[in-house]
């Protein structure tokens, strides 16, 4: 069994944003040549996120909207995490909610997807930079 590791790294200047990442995965899966196994896409920060779903810019807009209406950020000091001079409390939320990471089969040297599926990159506390690993297991 072979193993691959690389971290992908984005900064998005605004608080909260989606990214699809998908074709730097698949660099990644050509890049380790690996031909069957598992491709392992994680955020490695606490206030973003790695998920699978549609490329479609309405549901993109939808998910931002339905993520403040469930987590808004202000006002700040009804998040008790907040108190330690943070401003986040509701990126870690966003966070929980969409998930800390995708993982796909691979097949034939693909990803192995159903119809529509992409994965993102989803930013919920941005203007800095953040990292995300790409794992690829198998032979």
């Amino acid at each position: 069994m072979k193993t691959f590791r690389k971290e992908l790294f984005f900064h998005l200047p605004q608080r909260m944003g989606f990214i699809n990442i998908t074709p730097q995965v698949e660099e990644c899966l050509i890049e380790s040549g690996i031909r069957e196994g598992l491709v392992l896409v994680n955020s490695m920060h606490i206030t973003a996120s790695v998920f699978i779903n549609d490329d479609e810019s309405g549901l993109l807009d939808d998910f931002e909207k339905w993520l403040e209406r469930l987590a808004p950020h202000a006002p700040t000091p009804q998040y008790r995490h907040n108190d330690t001079g943070e401003d986040n409390a509701d990126a870690h939320l966003k966070r929980q909610v969409m998930g800390r990471e995708a993982v796909v089969a691979v097949t034939n040297g693909r990803l192995d997807f159903g119809t529509w599926e992409q994965i993102f990159y989803g930013e919920f506390d941005g203007r800095r930079k953040k990292r995300v690993l790409v794992k690829v297991v198998g032979e």
